[in-house]
């Protein structure tokens, strides 16, 4: 059976990012292209990382299960 993620958990992911962008797109994506890619928004500026952060989880299927 295919496990899917709760809506409950990307609601709580919506609010890491606002906090930690890149810890919100680690959780959904591990330690891929996009995590280094939303570090570097992040340093660029908080919005920028924030926004890809947000579309990450908005655009993820499922979620690294630790």
């Amino acid at each position: 059976m295919p496990s899917t993620v709760s809506s409950t958990r990307n609601v709580i992911l919506y609010f890491v990012a606002l906090v930690l962008p890149p810890v919100a797109v680690f959780f959904k994506r591990g330690c891929a292209a996009d995590f280094w890619i939303n570090i570097c928004l992040t340093i660029l500026g908080w919005i920028p990382g924030v926004l890809h952060a947000w579309y990450i989880i908005s655009r993820s299927e499922g979620a690294i299960v630790m």
